[in-house]
C-alpha cells in the first residue's frame, strides 16, 4: 500500500517500512506518530483502488516511529555584488526527523 503525505509543507510518497526525512517534528526517538494529513491512498496488487482527497482522504493516516533527530549537511550561501566590495558569507543545517512508516490505514468504501 502506498500513500501521499503532506507534512511540513511538502508531500512524500510512502510506503510500509520507508524511512522518510521530514521537517523538525517534536517528539522522542522511539515514540508513535500519526501522520493524518493524506492526501491519496494506492492499494497494493491487481485491480487495487485508488482513494484521491479532496484536499485529503477521511479517516486515512499513517503511522509511524520517529528514528532520528538531526540536522541536515550544511549549505554554504555566499552573496556578492561586484564592483562594490560587498560579500556575505553564511551557512544553514535544517533540522529533520526521521520517520519509519509502520502501517498505512485506509478506509474501506
Amino acid at each position: 500500500m502506498q500513500a501521499i503525505v503532506r507534512t511540513g509543507n511538502k508531500q512524500y510518497r510512502v510506503s510500509e517500512g520507508d524511512i522518510i526525512k521530514v521537517e523538525k517534528i517534536e517528539g522522542e526517538i522511539g515514540s508513535e506518530i500519526i501522520l493524518d494529513d493524506v492526501l491519496m491512498v494506492k492499494g497494493d496488487g491487481e485491480g487495487a483502488e485508488t482513494k484521491i482527497g479532496s484536499p485529503r482522504v477521511p479517516d486515512a493516516k499513517v503511522k509511524g516511529v520517529i528514528v532520528d533527530q538531526n540536522r541536515r549537511d550544511k549549505i554554504v550561501v555566499f552573496t556578492y555584488k561586484r564592483r562594490k566590495g560587498f560579500a556575505k558569507k553564511i551557512g544553514h543545517r535544517q533540522d529533520y526527523t526521521a520517520i519509519k512508516v509502520k502501517e498505512i490505514a485506509a478506509p474501506a468504501h
